[in-house]
């Protein structure tokens, strides 16, 4: 609808709607205020995206909580009112995020990046061993590894018995624990620790698996 038809009804009309769930005036109101309400905000979140996100939550908040217009006899200085204030507290937000993250990484010694880098390379070599497996075993690990299926789910998915899941699962431990840490190679006692170490967490059984 147009901004012309809104101006068919007075505030207290518009407001008495808002506050009786009248989702004709909702729709109405929402039409008519949208895009020069994101253009507003957009002035501070520099994205539309987020600025036309911010505008919807304006709105979903008035109508599931038409309480919030208590008060309020105006309608278009309330509505410019809350997305500017929403669009400056995400800004703020954003801003503490960055100084967050600026501090923690002002903080970290150079060997906190070292071993950083050496443990997404240790994830990488754990991922591409989990590649090289039998492609139905390598399929029901990774439902109950990194999906967090448990066994009578991923039975049921592949119209296989629980027993066969348990088999598969098992022998792709075995294969890969004997591939990353009991094969032959050049990796160091303290190297193949930490392989253990990030293999125990990233193929460790999720809560309630076996159920």
């Amino acid at each position: 609808m147009s901004k012309q038809g809104l101006s068919g009804f007075t505030d207290e009309q518009i407001l008495s709607g808002l506050r009786s769930y009248d989702y004709g005036i909702f729709t109405l109101l929402y039409s008519s205020y949208f895009q020069n309400l994101a253009l507003a905000s957009v002035k501070y979140v520099k994205d539309t995206f987020i600025a036309e996100g911010i505008v919807q939550d304006v709105f979903v908040r008035i109508w599931e909580q038409p309480s919030l217009l208590e008060g309020v006899n105006v309608v278009r200085p309330y509505l410019y009112r809350s997305v500017i204030n929403m669009s400056i507290n995400y800004v703020n937000r954003q801003k503490n995020i960055e100084l967050h993250h600026l501090k923690i990484a002002g903080t970290m010694a150079d060997e906190s990046f070292d071993d950083l880098h050496e443990e997404q390379e240790i994830k990488k070599i754990i991922f591409l061993e989990i590649e090289k497996l039998p492609e139905q075993c390598k399929r029901v690990f990774k439902m109950s590894r990194f999906e967090g299926l448990k066994y009578r789910e991923i039975a049921a998915l592949l119209n296989i018995s629980e027993r066969t899941v348990e088999n598969h699962v098992s022998n792709a431990l075995k294969i890969l624990r004997f591939r990353l840490l009991e094969g032959k190679g050049e990796r160091s006692g303290e190297y193949r620790l930490k392989l253990l170490s990030v293999f125990v967490v990233l193929t460790a059984f999720g809560l309630g698996e076996m159920c």
